[in-house]
């Protein structure tokens, strides 16, 4: 899918929990202080503030708990929470201290079950591609391999949240380039630390991914998730430039520094077995923008709910649900990161439809769902505090595991 190159206005100013009252679509921000009060958001850290409000949604009230972030502020930046390997979860509030974030989110949906392919682990990585610190850590797998809510039409696995070397945070989608390239010729590179690979292909798992068994990486097809795991499977294991091994099936186990491991299946399998030991292979990938020509900081997976302060054809109004969201202001300068609490009478949620109309009401020109329910989270650190605390109650009744989050970081 081409994402069509954004376009910046002025959005309309922020909106605070008195103006909020007016309703849109349905949906009212209702302010949690005594009325005719205005209770300003409170300070976290310089150019970030939290605040919380009910919101009356059609199916019952939800609360909000909503971080405002300037990056007009030199002090302040965003950055991809992960727990170090892309194979890997840990709760937010655990990423979040360990970076030194003053706040953060939940992020991208992830492959968080198994059931359909028994005997096959996991691996806990999320659905969309990640950017972390300016360095490309993985790519989307197939859509019909992600985990989560349907897409809403014309979206696709590779739609990100990023913000730029240029500190605006834009949508966007990110697609892989990469190639295998030997003696004997090129072959195209198709997955980067994926749990899913397209069938035929090729994928490269690096040490970013983690130990977790890349069996996943070749289970279900672009369109079925649940499909059986392929048959025809090969591994290639390169270090420094040379084929070290091969192996019938994928492994497991930690990736060393200056190697990588090549994933084959089908078609992709059958030009891996033609692989010798010794053989000198250069192995090249990038994620490249379909929009922003500037590099991207950091960026995330999820999909686009609000485009131009328009909310996208065919969103779910049918389906209430905890939502965690991210909307887009004054240019990219501005951020609103909201997550719902999901204690017993909050939990019926909003609908995507809800939450487009709520993200603009907050001011946001553009708008991004990442994944909800039990995954959730807003953490942010009280003023002296050494360690953030979580704001919203997650609907699990404690905090989920997740592989990857969006970090608020504010210097003194």
């Amino acid at each position: 899918m081409t994402r069509r190159r954004k376009r910046f206005g002025a959005g309309r100013a922020a909106l605070t929990l008195l103006t909020a009252l007016s309703a849109l679509a349905g949906t009212a921000l209702v302010g949690a202080a005594p009325a005719g009060a205005v209770p300003g958001p409170g300070a976290i850290a310089p150019g970030v503030r939290y605040e919380e409000f009910d919101i009356a949604a059609a199916r019952g009230p939800a609360h909000a708990h909503v971080l405002t972030v300037d990056l007009r502020d030199p002090r302040v930046r965003l950055d991809l929470l992960y727990p170090g390997a892309v194979a890997a979860r840990a709760t937010i509030s655990q990423q979040a201290t360990a970076q030194g974030a003053v706040a953060g989110v939940n992020g991208d949906f992830f492959n968080i079950s198994e059931t359909q392919h028994p005997g096959v682990e996991a691996t806990g990585a999320s659905v969309g591609p990640a950017i972390a610190h300016g360095r490309a850590l993985k790519a989307a797998v197939p859509d019909g391999q992600r985990f989560g809510p349907a897409l809403p039409p014309g979206t696709s696995t590779e739609d990100v949240l990023g913000v730029g070397a240029d500190r605006r945070a834009r949508l966007d989608g990110l697609s892989l380039v990469g190639s295998v390239r030997t003696p004997e010729g090129r072959l195209p590179l198709r997955g980067l630390n994926q749990y899913a690979l397209p069938v035929d292909s090729i994928g490269a798992f690096t040490p970013e991914w983690g130990s977790v068994s890349r069996v996943r990486a070749t289970c279900g097809t672009d369109t079925d998730r649940a499909a059986p795991c392929s048959t025809d499977t090969f591994e290639v294991t390169v270090s420094h430039g040379r084929v070290v091994s091969t192996a019938d099936h994928p492994g497991s186990g930690p990736i060393a520094p200056g190697t990588t491991v090549l994933v084959g299946r089908e078609a992709g399998a059958q030009q891996l077995r033609k692989f010798y030991a010794g053989e000198p292979v250069r192995v090249r990938h990038r994620l490249v923008a379909s929009g922003a020509r500037i590099p991207y900081r950091f960026a995330l997976g999820g999909y686009p709910v609000l485009d131009d302060g328009q909310p996208l054809p065919g969103l779910d109004d049918r389906t209430s649900a905890v939502r965690t969201a991210v909307g887009i202001a004054d240019g990219g300068r501005r951020l609103v990161l909201l997550a719902l609490d999901g204690a017993v009478a909050y939990r019926t949620g909003l609908t995507i439809a809800e939450v487009a109309s709520v993200m603009r009401e907050l001011g946001s020109v553009d708008a991004f769902s990442l994944d909800g329910g039990g995954s959730s989270t807003l953490v942010a650190r009280a003023p002296g505090d050494t360690a953030v605390s979580v704001r919203n109650h997650p609907s699990d009744g404690r905090e989920r595991p997740v592989p990857n989050g969006i970090g608020v970081f504010s210097a003194p």
